[in-house]
């Protein structure tokens, strides 16, 4: 729907944010993980161990979401639960060699897939896309705190 103040087509963005989520969404076959196990991974190892909580605080979900996606990834080798040494009660989780391993591998593909979509765009190009996603991200994340 067209905005008739100011002229933004909100409908053409809802359009092709959807579309965006829906194609970002298929990187199973794309790196062997899930978008929730890339992005846990990837959390972890640019912080190190973290806790349940803070996971959920850092991606905007609920613990009890964490618990589940983290309780996978453990199956799997990914990360492990490591207690924390001041409080007995609580733990953190860290991601493991395998789980960097598989954090590689996945970046890799998408980096080569990333890399096969903007073949034909210009360096300008997606510096100023990869600046107004950051601008988006920034903003959705205000939203959500």
């Amino acid at each position: 729907m067209a905005d008739p103040q100011n002229g933004k087509n909100l409908d053409a963005l809802n359009h092709e944010l959807i579309t965006l989520i829906r194609h970002g969404s298929l990187d199973r076959k794309h790196g062997g993980l899930d978008r929730s196990s890339y992005t846990l991974l990837h959390h972890l190892a640019n912080h190190g161990k973290v806790g349940v909580k803070a996971l959920a605080v850092a991606l905007g979900l609920d613990t009890s979401t964490i618990s589940r996606q983290t309780s996978v990834l453990m199956a799997n080798n990914y990360v492990v639960r490591v207690p924390d040494p001041q409080d007995g009660r609580s733990s953190f989780f860290e991601i493991t060699a395998l789980g960097s391993e598989k954090l590689a591998e996945a970046r890799q593909i998408r980096l080569e897939r990333y890399g096969q979509i903007f073949e034909d765009w210009s360096a300008a190009d997606c510096q100023t896309f990869s600046g107004l996603l950051a601008r988006l991200n920034r903003k959705l994340q205000r939203k959500e705190e």
